[in-house]
């Protein structure tokens, strides 16, 4: 696996760039300012992580559980009554946690790959 090159982890970037910058243009409630900058910052920082060092299967799961994280984060939060707010989180968190879950296999099989050790 080459570095730089997994779409899924520019996707998980792209969703946590849009989830944090959203909060300038979405009505916020809660802790939704808070929640949605926190888990989109992480996210990026997760998938850039991710880019740079391919077949890390458990930074792979720590970018789900941001994911995850972010999708639960309006009722976390209190303000899934909040439709801007809350809808972005619920988007970004999914769109995140799918690709993420799409990553996790080829990941693990190239971390496997690289660790395997030769038989005396």
């Amino acid at each position: 696996m080459k570095k730089w090159t997994r779409w899924q982890d520019w996707v998980a970037v792209v969703a946590g760039l849009y989830a944090a910058l959203s909060v300038m243009w979405t009505t916020q409630a809660g802790s939704s300012t808070m929640l949605m900058v926190l888990f989109g910052v992480l996210l990026i920082a997760s998938g850039v992580i991710n880019l740079a060092m391919p077949g890390t299967p458990a930074m792979e799961w720590v970018q789900a559980a941001l994911g995850l994280l972010l999708l639960l984060s309006p009722w976390l939060g209190s303000y899934a009554n909040y439709t801007d707010a809350a809808w972005t989180s619920w988007i970004t968190g999914l769109v995140a946690l799918v690709v993420t879950a799409l990553a996790i296999k080829p990941s693990t099989e190239e971390h496997r790959h690289h660790t395997v050790s030769p038989s005396h």
